[in-house]
């Protein structure tokens, strides 16, 4: 009796210790310190992203305001991209204040649908008729109001399913048949639909997302490490038999050799030519030239240049910082949210962390001749329908989490 006692009291103890006010460095709850009651939720990560959505209007707006004057888009009026890029960014914030109001509990549970849903799209998009063709690639399903790309809702897909994986397999973490295996054919099979259409870029941040969580999850470091090994040989692999890609490479070595400077070092050397004219300060906002058909895709995956271009080194670094903070804040969520026993929810944030930062680091690196020219938006700011829709989505479920870490340390229900 004494025992049982003993057993439920430390029970209690233990529960009460959980759900207790808890002190936050660097967003982690740490214990044994005296009560402090927050409330509400992260307000400086909503600004941020705000801020970045905003500028972004403000920029692609500046990108795409010429582009009518080209035959190819001069059926469309000055404001077109406008318009269109305002309106994915309200149907994202209305979707997004409606991902907010739902419990992780109910994502957690869903993890798996949501998972093969997106497994279905990116079957669709392949079918001739349904999916729509863009410059070569098969990736969008015209949806009337936007072209919905499939691989975007895959990232997030991705994020949610490694995480609900890693939770139900935390008793195999050591054996790799059992821990390992099932996460790699997914992602293999997802990066064969997303090689059919193709796009690579999205293969690779889905690829690195899963490898995170399966890090962040306590995989063996020796089982990681062999992974990984396995991941660049497979992606080298791709690249030496692909005559496309492997030019790519080259052209990114070598951009101003004559034989890929109007080639395939095109995209890279404008972009190079957009910042190096922005100096410091910039020409000025709209004042750029390089937006004037003489960088493709200003408006999408060249962004930064144009930004580059008008605002100088100021606005780049403006938006590096951006986005360290926000990448930084999101994986403090997560980590918080582990340090209160909530493991789905806190790799769910720092996959989405890994997300938004390795994508805009992808496009950052392409955008400055860091990194081989990869057709990778820039999260939040570059024009795209579904990829503003899903970042906000994606973000609107790392405010959930805050939001219900917040009621934890104040005592109530998650």
């Amino acid at each position: 009796m004494k025992a049982a006692a003993a057993s439920l009291r430390g029970w209690w103890q233990g529960r009460a210790a959980r759900r207790r006010t808890l002190p936050v460095r660097d967003g982690v709850a740490l214990a044994g310190a005296r009560p402090v009651r927050l409330a509400g939720f992260d307000q400086p990560l909503l600004g941020v992203v705000l801020g970045l959505v905003a500028f972004g209007l403000v920029m692609v707006y500046s990108a795409s305001v010429a582009l009518p004057d080209n035959p190819k888009f001069a059926a469309y009026s000055p404001t077109f991209f406008l318009g269109r890029h305002l309106l994915a960014i309200g149907i994202g914030l209305v979707v997004a204040l409606a991902v907010v109001q739902v419990p992780m509990s109910f994502w957690e549970k869903t993890s798996g649908w949501v998972f093969v849903v997106a497994l279905a799209l990116l079957v669709l998009v392949l079918i001739p008729g349904i999916g729509k063709v863009v410059n070569f690639s098969r990736r969008w399903i015209p949806l009337g109001v936007m072209n919905f790309q499939p691989s975007e809702m895959a990232k997030l897909a991705i994020a949610m399913y490694a995480a609900s994986y890693m939770l139900r397999k935390m008793d195999a973490r050591e054996n790799f048949v059992r821990a390992v295996w099932p996460m790699v054919v997914a992602v293999a099979f997802v990066g064969v639909l997303l090689l059919r259409q193709p796009d690579m870029g999205a293969f690779i941040v889905i690829t690195v997302i899963a490898m995170g969580i399966l890090f962040l999850g306590g995989v063996n470091a020796r089982m990681f490490f062999l992974i990984a090994l396995v991941v660049v040989a497979t992606f080298a692999t791709i690249i030496a038999f692909d005559d496309l890609r492997r030019e790519r490479i080259f052209a990114y070595l070598d951009p101003w050799n004559p034989k890929y400077v109007q080639g395939k070092a095109y995209q890279l050397t404008h972009a190079l030519i957009a910042i190096g004219r922005g100096e410091i300060f910039g020409q000025g906002l709209g004042a750029s030239i390089e937006k004037l058909h003489y960088l493709p895709e200003a408006h999408t995956d060249f962004l930064l240049a144009v930004i580059g271009e008008e605002l100088g080194f100021v606005g780049v670094a403006a938006v590096i910082v951006a986005f360290f903070w926000l990448v930084r804040r999101i994986i403090a969520i997560g980590r918080q949210a582990i340090a209160l026993d909530r493991v789905y929810a806190g790799l769910l944030a720092q996959g989405i962390g890994i997300w938004i930062g390795l994508q805009a680091f992808i496009n950052i690196g392409v955008n400055l001749g860091v990194l081989p020219t990869k057709g990778l938006t820039l999260p939040l700011m570059s024009y795209g329908g579904s990829a503003i829709l899903m970042n906000l989505v994606a973000l609107a479920m790392v405010l959930r989490i805050d939001i219900e870490n917040r009621a934890l340390m104040r005592g109530g229900r998650a």
